[in-house]
């Protein structure tokens, strides 16, 4: 996103990073040319130097510490943009405490894998504001992003609401793959005919995350593109807001399970498409499919 940000994003200033790990800034910065980047050491710096703040982190923990030391500086006139994925009661009450401040605050999760951000190819769902939502968006379509859904002048959980259900087709999209991959190599089919008809019938990530299981890079991989604690997260808050609305999601609470499997057998290396190494244990076979 910062590097769409730089090359696409006609900023008349020096893109602000700043990351906990601070080598992380340092490294993206070298990267993006240290002429089009300025790394600062801390929140406030960033805050100090910036009109518009975009901030992407892992939970709502997370996302509320940040928050607290933004609104220890002066914030007024300054537009806040949250990315994360985190509960639509967090993502309110966020825009109460930043808009009470002086400041206006715009919800952006976004949806794509790690290859879309890198193309510029994600869907971002915005939400506060129209004349919030206004600032940002001119980064979005043709520059983060390939498409954007505007929830202007709605309340900014409405974003993360739809971030959080949206999650759970990814989730349930893994889930059904995983039990059509399991079925057709013990019923004889085989997975190569299966991963056929699915490129056939579903190109996309559908197949996309079918060759990732086939190709055991659900288990192989060093570092998770959709890291099991970020998938158990959502799908916490899914499951929450199933509860408090009285909704029906047995499929979510089949692939919760499954999760807590992936996370006990991978721990941190676990992703989401590991949920094919599960379904595979509870049909009697190896969790690795090369094994």
């Amino acid at each position: 996103m910062c590097t769409n940000l730089v090359s696409k994003g006609n900023l008349d200033k020096p893109l602000i990073l700043y990351n906990r790990t601070k080598k992380r800034s340092d490294d993206l910065a070298k990267k993006l040319g240290t002429d089009k980047t300025k790394v600062v050491e801390n929140v406030n710096d960033a805050v100090k130097e910036s009109d518009i703040l975009l901030m992407c982190l892992g939970d709502d923990a997370a996302v509320n510490s940040t928050v607290d030391e933004i609104l220890k500086g002066d914030v007024k006139g300054k537009t806040i943009v949250d990315c994360s994925t985190v509960h639509p009661d967090t993502t309110n009450a966020l825009e109460k405490r930043i808009t009470e401040k002086g400041a206006e605050f715009v919800a952006m999760p976004v949806f794509g894998a790690p290859a879309m951000a890198d193309a510029g190819s994600l869907v971002c769902v915005v939400a506060g504001s129209q004349t919030a939502t206004k600032k940002v968006t001119p980064y979005t379509d043709g520059v983060m992003g390939r498409a954007t859904i505007d929830f202007s002048n709605q309340p900014a959980g409405n974003a993360t609401l739809l971030k959080v259900i949206g999650n759970t087709f990814i989730l349930n999209m893994v889930n059904q793959l995983s039990e059509g991959h399991v079925l057709a190599e013990k019923s004889g089919l085989g997975v190569d005919n299966m991963h056929h008809f699915i490129s056939a019938m579903f190109p996309g990530p559908y197949t996309a995350y079918s060759q990732r299981m086939l190709q055991g890079d659900y288990y192989k991989r060093a570092e998770p593109l959709f890291h099991i604690d970020l998938a158990r997260k959502d799908a916490r808050h899914a499951k929450a807001l199933a509860d408090a609305s009285g909704s029906s999601v047995k499929g979510l609470d089949v692939a919760r399970a499954r999760l807590d499997d992936v996370k006990e057998h991978l721990g941190d290396k676990g992703d989401i498409p590991s949920v094919y190494g599960a379904v595979r244990k509870e049909s009697g076979l190896e969790f690795e499919n090369g094994k």
